[in-house]
């Protein structure tokens, strides 16, 4: 399994943060194509329809389920020349279980998963060291 690689460590790196509801999946979908784009990455690479799904599902969840207690949501996206980094965060304090129920259920999570590991990259949630919140990392070999 590859190690989750740190943002300021790869050459292309972009924050946006949009408010956690209707649109916010589009916005950072279309946010994420054009900074792949300016970066040089493929749209054709295999990995960039799952990518732009899994960002897709990410966000689609803080909205769906952390939007009362966070009304934005930041995504961090960043590249080099052999891996995406995509990283979804909300100030919600519930950390999903990425080895149990949530990750193999009927959900988005799952897909998210599968998506993932099928490409031979790996995810993370990491907790906010200042409060309550999380972000779920995605790391994709390009």
């Amino acid at each position: 399994m590859r190690s989750v690689t740190a943002p300021a460590a790869l050459p292309y790196r972009h924050v946006l943060t949009v408010p956690a509801g209707p649109g916010a999946v589009r916005v950072a979908r279309e946010a994420a194509e054009q900074a792949l784009a300016e970066w040089g990455v493929d749209e054709h690479h295999q990995a960039v329809g799952p990518a732009l799904l899994i960002l897709g599902e990410l966000v689609a969840n803080t909205v769906r389920h952390a939007a009362p207690v966070s009304p934005q949501t930041t995504v961090f996206y960043a590249a080099g020349p052999d891996c995406l980094v995509l990283a979804v965060h909300d100030r919600h304090p519930y950390r999903p279980d990425l080895t149990g129920p949530d990750a193999t259920g009927p959900g988005g999570l799952a897909t998210v998963l599968e998506l993932t590991h099928g490409l031979g990259g790996t995810a993370v949630v990491r907790g906010d060291k200042d409060g309550p919140g999380k972000s779920v990392w995605i790391t994709l070999p390009l």
